[in-house]
């Protein structure tokens, strides 16, 4: 934040624009209560320009005397940028939906009202649950990791055994107060940074319908750049949250549990004293509409790269035909007076030929003929158990076992894999897991790092093998 960054901010940002504006009071309220305030992803041309008409009888139209919709325009413009404006697929009508600065001038604004409760305990609670989480989730070690799990299970246990002996004691009216709130203000900016999330992939669905207007070069650079600015964005920490998150939220049995706490909590009588919006018992579907907006993004870019294709191909079709076209006119034209000299010269006068059936035909090969006296049977005692004593791996249940610890996360290790499914077969099995690591396009192994997996033969000895790090990935939604 030093003072060249602050000077361009404030030349270029339009959050910044806005804050700085005359009309900014007018500007604000109305966005608030327009997108905000109602979790509103679009509106229509002709809606949000009613809306603006009745709002501005309600504060007074003297002061702004113009057009609804030409505020609207004016603040779509490129040089506000506070509404975005565009024609969705399949309609001729405008709508209109808010930048993501815009969005944080007006929380910022909103901000500054003093809040009538604020909670603190359910935020440093969340602070301790992170570092818990980052401590356990960065934790190599199984050791460790085990002695942390144990810890938590005595503290379980004894909280089972003081419920047992003194009975359940309840959150208070505050701590739940607390917890609402902040709950709610995290699924509220939740939509925010969607907003945000899409606009980077509209910005660089903007840089490819450009370059793909401008471009005479060669189609393989354009599609190197085109998807190496794809994979920054999708790769970067941002993209694989979200990707996380879209996951996640795609889950069936996830939108039914989220829909089961949202109305038992909003039936509790402290977050009924609170009169929270009642919009918040679909927030989860606000998610689904604004994630599905980010993903109609990424499909535009790929339709556009595929029509830009088609249109290379068509050119280069047509540049064919035309050269071909050129060479019969100037064949006709010097037909009747060809001229002097060798006109064109042929490496080869004559094609080769090649006639697969000039093969010769299959010759099976002579017979040998043994000429050695007769055979006698063997006397020889030899051990025939080992060739029965083979183990046999199912692989179908490895498969579910790995299928059953990725239900609860994202990813998970074939150490972390092992100690909850421990090896019935030992090396064998071990050797299995690994192949359907090698099989899996989802799964990772990184020969960096390194982990243990542990078993008991049959003998009770404990065994241990050091593998590289194997991680099996549940695969991502399309």
């Amino acid at each position: 934040m030093d003072f060249g960054t602050l000077t361009t901010l404030r030349k270029t940002h339009p959050g910044w624009r806005l804050l700085a504006a005359g009309n900014v009071v007018m500007v604000a309220s109305f966005l608030h209560r327009a997108f905000i305030a109602p979790n509103q992803r679009s509106m229509s041309q002709p809606d949000l320009a009613a809306r603006l008409d009745d709002f501005l009888f309600d504060v007074g139209r003297e002061g702004f005397p113009r057009p609804a919709a030409e505020y609207l325009d004016e603040w779509a413009s490129d040089r506000n940028g506070w509404l975005r404006k565009y024609y969705p697929p399949d309609s001729d009508q405008a709508h209109f939906d808010l930048t993501p600065a815009t969005e944080k001038a007006i929380e910022w604004l909103s901000s500054l009202q003093q809040r009538p409760f604020i909670g603190t305990e359910s935020r440093l609670m969340t602070v301790f649950e992170l570092l818990r989480q980052l401590i356990e989730g960065s934790q190599l070690d199984p050791a460790q990791r085990i002695a942390e799990l144990e810890k938590r299970k005595a503290r379980i246990e004894a909280d089972i055994a003081r419920i047992r002996r003194d009975g359940v004691t309840p959150m208070d009216d505050v701590q739940i107060k607390d917890r609402f709130l902040q709950m709610a203000g995290t699924a509220r900016g939740l939509l925010s940074d969607f907003r945000e999330v899409e606009q980077n992939f509209r910005d660089l669905d903007r840089t490819v319908r450009e370059k793909v207007a401008t471009w005479d070069g060669a189609k393989s650079v354009l599609l190197e750049e085109v998807f190496g600015r794809h994979d920054v964005i999708a790769d970067s920490d941002q993209g694989r949250s979200f990707r996380a998150f879209w996951d996640f939220l795609m889950s069936s049995d996830r939108q039914e549990e989220l829909g089961r706490l949202l109305d038992a909590v909003l039936k509790l009588e402290p977050v009924k004293a609170l009169e929270p919006d009642r919009r918040i018992r679909r927030v989860h579907h606000d998610w689904l509409e604004a994630g599905e907006g980010a993903q109609a993004t990424v499909r535009r870019l790929s339709e556009q790269l595929r029509r830009y294709l088609d249109d290379r191909a068509w050119a280069e079709n047509r540049r064919i035909l035309d050269l071909i076209r050129n060479i019969r006119q100037g064949a006709l034209a010097v037909r009747d007076s060809p001229p002097a000299g060798d006109f064109i010269a042929l490496e080869k006068p004559a094609p080769e030929i090649d006639l697969p059936f000039e093969r010769p035909l299959f010759t099976p090969p002579l017979k040998a003929r043994i000429t050695s006296g007769e055979l006698q049977e063997g006397k020889e005692e030899v051990a025939t158990e080992s060739l029965y004593d083979q183990t046999m791996v199912d692989r179908d249940r490895l498969a579910a076992a790995i299928r059953r610890a990725l239900q609860s996360r994202p990813q998970v290790s074939l150490g972390e894999v092992a100690m909850t499914q421990p090896l019935e077969q030992g090396l064998a099995e071990l050797m299995t897991y690994l192949g359907l690591a090698a099989e899996d396009a989802a799964a990772l192994i990184d020969d960096r790092l390194k982990d243990s997996v542990f078993w008991d033969g049959e003998d009770g000895v404990t065994r241990r093998a050091t593998l590289p790090m194997v991680v099996y990935c549940r695969e991502a939604a399309s």
